[in-house]
């Protein structure tokens, strides 16, 4: 099976689903729309609705579909189209009741899909379409007011808004919508030389940002956008752990921590792989369409794509080898405190609104993948160091003290000839009476607010630092992790082990701590995943605390918490079970 008919087979296999989930009952509100799930409701938004409008129009325009040409499918296809156009505002937004209300940037995801959609409606030569395809054009021309005035909350919001923007170029005509993505794209790149994007999200909003400049690019005739998205897939190919699942251990953004496979890159990958005629590319997009099961959301639908690109379904380069063997640092070379020193001038005050400034931004992460060991040590997350050794996954290691309170993120990362040292430095105070003179004028007053008081003037008094230093060495059975910490006040501290749930543990002194954790008080430890194992010395229980406040574990893992007081320097041995190639010489 070719590429183009697995997406074809997988296409045709969301479309029941679709037709089982939209709601038929005329007297509904929802009339037309496709059912979440989760919650029972429609939406119009680029995950609801529409991503079903694109999988049965696939299927209606592909003469390889079991659906082609179908009537009743076509049917459906325009209650659908009405019934986004019944939703959507007078002023042209959409409403994801769940997150945004009449929401620019949300009608700009729709936008850059409904516009491809109605692309591949219009090639196809077949008056039968002529419905849906008044209704997604009627939809498209009414959203052009909210995005020629609307906002965004985050960082991929404005390539989005941009790509939207140049998709309705395409289809008014109208100058203004390029005025107004020259006004998005003057702000400038926020991608790192190494291609890390600001929300540091690669199961998500890499490839949001990566697909959106593609369309912007070829839209608006500036190749230049191009060159963040290839930085991007480069940095993507060091960041997929030996079974395909992409490394979400330091996200950002809602994908932290979550499974994602490469199948959201598949289609920006097949693109730029064929405009560059890059092996590499290529092989993130064979790779990408391999995991796929799910052909994706409206704007990043692979199959759709395919079809307006038929130039897509003959490789025209061949597939490179994606790296299996390295160890690099991704932004090592970034001089992110440049940046951060230059945050203050930037006027906001360290305050954004309905979002993050994320200055962990260009944060180093470490990559090392050997064999069937893979490993990612990171800064600025909550979590320094995961290893994942065949099926047995050591998804994160914490520290979390009470000084702040919470997980102390490590700030910086040097890179050893075997290994690395992190540190990670706190900083609390205490604040001072504000000068009489500077005082306003309701601090006289019967009643004088706490929060109308300019806390910004106190000075800063006992000024403590906390300070936490790591170091991993690799060994050679496994990794040597050393914590230190030589605060000689008492802080309650724990250094916590999350391992995945799939596996289980057995061996050294243990007892029931919170939902999903236990105490590891002594001895040696063994979690088991198969016939792959991570086995481990070094517990402590110094202390009877469960937790840290603001330092919460996840529920779905089985998470191993060693309790220290400061001053401490504790030292684990992490040994991995044998190789293929060791266990077989060793029969």
């Amino acid at each position: 099976m070719n590429m183009h008919e697995k997406l074809v087979a997988v296409n045709d296999g969301w479309v029941k689903q679709g037709i089982d989930n939209q709601i038929m009952d005329s007297g509904s509100r929802f009339y037309g729309g496709v059912a979440d799930p989760d919650n029972g409701v429609a939406w119009p938004t680029h995950m609801g609705t529409p991503t079903f409008m694109a999988l049965w129009a696939c299927s209606l325009v592909d003469e390889s579909s079991n659906y082609y040409h179908d009537e009743q499918l076509l049917r459906r296809l325009e209650l659908a189209a009405a019934f986004i156009v019944r939703e959507q505002h007078e002023d042209g937004t959409i409403s994801p009741g769940w997150t945004n209300m009449h929401s620019p940037p949300d009608t700009a995801f729709a936008v850059v899909g409904l516009a491809q959609l109605l692309e591949l409606l219009v090639k196809h030569e077949w008056a039968a379409l002529e419905r849906a395809r008044a209704d997604i054009r009627k939809f498209l021309e009414r959203s052009a007011p909210a995005l020629l005035t609307g906002g965004c909350h985050t960082p991929n919001h404005r390539w989005v808004l941009t790509a939207a923007l140049a998709f309705l170029h395409r289809l008014t005509g109208n100058a203004e919508l390029i005025a107004r993505a020259d006004q998005w794209l003057a702000e400038g790149m926020d991608c790192t030389e190494d291609g890390e994007w600001t929300e540091r999200s690669n199961g998500i909003y890499n490839g949001v940002s990566d697909v959106m400049l593609f369309h912007a690019a070829e839209l608006l005739g500036r190749p230049e956008l191009l060159e963040p998205v290839r930085r991007n897939l480069r940095m993507m190919a060091y960041l997929i752990h030996p079974d395909g699942e992409v490394v979400t251990d330091y996200s950002g953004r809602q994908d932290f921590g979550q499974l994602f496979d490469m199948s959201s890159y598949a289609l920006v990958s097949s693109l730029m792989a064929h405009r560059d005629q890059n092996p590499l590319f290529a092989a993130l997009a064979e790779l990408g369409i391999k995991a796929l099961n799910h052909p994706g959301p409206i704007p990043n639908n692979v199959l759709l794509g395919f079809l307006l690109h038929p130039e897509l379904r003959e490789p025209g380069v061949e597939s490179g080898s994606l790296p299996d063997h390295y160890r690099v640092v991704i932004n090592g070379k970034f001089n992110r405190q440049h940046y951060l020193n230059q945050m203050e001038s930037a006027g906001h005050g360290g305050k954004i609104y309905h979002s993050r400034l994320h200055p962990e931004f260009g944060a180093p992460v470490a990559r090392q993948w050997d064999g069937r060991t893979s490993v990612t040590v990171m800064a600025e997350t909550n979590s320094f160091f995961a290893l994942r050794h065949g099926a047995a996954r050591l998804l994160g290691v914490q520290v979390s003290s009470s000084f702040e309170p919470g997980f102390i993120k490590m700030n910086d990362m040097e890179q050893l000839e075997s290994g690395f040292v992190l540190k990670g430095t706190e900083s609390k105070g205490y604040y001072g009476p504000i000068p009489t003179d500077r005082l306003p004028e309701i601090a006289s007053n019967a009643v004088s607010p706490w929060y109308l008081l300019p806390h910004q003037l106190r000075e800063v008094t006992h000024l403590q630092q906390h300070d936490v230093r790591i170091e991993l060495i690799e060994t050679p059975d496994g990794w040597r992790l050393r914590v230190q910490c030589d605060k000689p006040d008492v802080l309650l501290t724990q250094i916590s082990f999350v391992f995945g749930k799939e596996g289980q543990l057995a061996g050294g002194e243990r007892a029931s701590a919170e939902t999903g954790t236990q105490f590891w008080k002594a001895g040696t430890v063994k979690f088991t995943a198969g016939e792959d194992w991570i086995e481990m010395d070094g517990g402590a229980h110094e202390h009877w605390a469960k937790s840290i406040r603001g330092a919460a574990f996840p529920v779905d893992c089985q998470t191993l918490v060693v309790n220290v007081l400061t001053p401490y320097d504790r030292t684990f041995h992490i040994r991995l079970s044998p190789s293929d190639d060791n266990r077989t010489s060793g029969q």
